[in-house]
């Protein structure tokens, strides 16, 4: 009696054991193992695919995918700058803001870089806030100024709604607003003399940055805005200098650059120029805080000469001992002065000059090119050789 029962309560026991392990064992047996990963990459592809039914395509894409991975710019027309800028001039599709004290060349900056630009080919407009462009130095200093296109509008809305309107068309490079400060909001412009109107410039500038964005992305269109220096009161500490209009644009621009001008050039008594340094305070496209220094010239604007001249020393394709420059140890100037007026008188030399200097800059930002150069310098030697053999 008591085996029997205990024959019974075994197989109930294995009776209740059994069938689970067989349905775990069926189980593993039949299902199918699915890859987390692939189930993932096939979400986010329908998601992809719906978003760019939904907006267009290209609205969502890998960094990677874009036809050119390489930001275009244009160039400043000063070679330091572009040099300190890293990428060699500024970044189109973006914006970019000069600020300094007064008479320190920040249009003339901004006007050397639009003769750059026409010098190929770009079309560019410049909105005189300030009502004060002089088209004669604008011509001195290498603007074409019958193909440049210039507005003087008479309120900071009119002046932003100008340029969204240009950069929306797609068919400008190039606009430079000259100055923030001078963008005065049209209630302002409409008030009394003694009105109050709190922070209505940088509302401005903001909602204006916030829609030109994205249509200078899409156009490749640079937008340059020139600002001025204001003091702050009562700081005891720290930097009491502050941009108008906020600080949207400070936010917004790919480049801020603050130029001052340093020491007076002088000829004899007279002072014909003073020297000028650059100072990358933003760059989102390269290292920051790089520090260009030039000549600006009166009537001229930038010695092209005088940083040629500089940046050759400095490289050490040209070789200073005391006042003495030479090149290639053959003397060709003694002081800088008389340098820069050789390389005036040579201009197919300072050509060279600038071409071996730019070489060199593009070979220190991409390595595969002077790697390229060396294997192509090797392989004609391997060919020279095996002609003389």
């Amino acid at each position: 009696m008591l085996s029997r029962s205990l024959t019974t309560a075994f197989c109930r026991c294995s009776c209740i054991r059994f069938p689970s392990s067989v349905v775990q064992w069926r189980h593993k047996a039949t299902a199918k193992t699915v890859d987390p990963t692939s189930a993932r990459e096939l979400a986010l592809k329908n998601a992809i695919k719906q978003l760019e039914t939904q907006f267009g395509k290209g609205s969502v894409m890998k960094l990677g995918s874009r036809e050119k991975l390489d930001i275009p710019v244009i160039s400043t027309g000063s070679l330091t700058v572009d040099r300190a800028l890293g990428i060699g001039g500024l970044p189109r599709g973006r914006v970019v803001e000069i600020y300094g004290p007064e008479s320190s060349g920040k249009t003339t900056l901004a006007l050397h870089t639009v003769a750059q630009l026409q010098k190929t080919g770009g079309t560019c407009t410049f909105i005189d806030a300030e009502h004060a462009l002089d088209p004669v130095y604008a011509s001195n200093i290498g603007v074409n100024i019958d193909d440049l296109y210039i507005s003087q509008p008479d309120s900071g809305e009119q002046a932003l709604e100008i340029a969204d309107s240009l950069v929306r068309s797609g068919a400008m490079d190039m606009i430079v607003v000259d100055s923030v400060a001078a963008l005065v909001p049209k209630a302002e412009a409409e008030g009394a003399m003694g009105d109050a109107h709190m922070a209505l410039q940088a509302r401005l500038m903001s909602q204006a940055l916030r829609k030109l964005t994205g249509s200078l992305s899409k156009s490749n269109c640079l937008l340059i805005f020139i600002n001025q220096i204001r003091q702050k009161v009562g700081i005891m500490f720290g930097n009491p200098e502050v941009t108008p209009g906020g600080n949207a644009l400070k936010f917004y621009s790919s480049v801020r650059m603050d130029i001052r001008r340093k020491s007076a050039i002088k000829k004899g008594d007279d002072v014909v120029g003073y020297e000028t340094t650059v100072k990358i305070v933003k760059n989102k496209c390269a290292p920051p805080f790089r520090v260009a220094n030039f000549d600006m010239m009166f009537g001229t604007g930038i010695s092209h000469v005088g940083e040629v001249l500089d940046l050759a020393i400095e490289e050490g394709l040209l070789t200073q001992s005391g006042a003495w420059i030479a090149y290639n140890g053959e003397n060709i100037a003694q002081g800088r002065p008389k340098a820069k007026l050789y390389l005036e008188q040579n201009p197919s030399f300072c050509e060279d000059l600038e071409k071996q200097l730019r070489q060199k800059w593009k070979e220190e930002r991409d390595p595969s090119i002077s790697s390229a150069a060396a294997a192509n310098n090797t392989e004609a030697w391997n060919v020279k050789g095996d002609v003389e053999n």
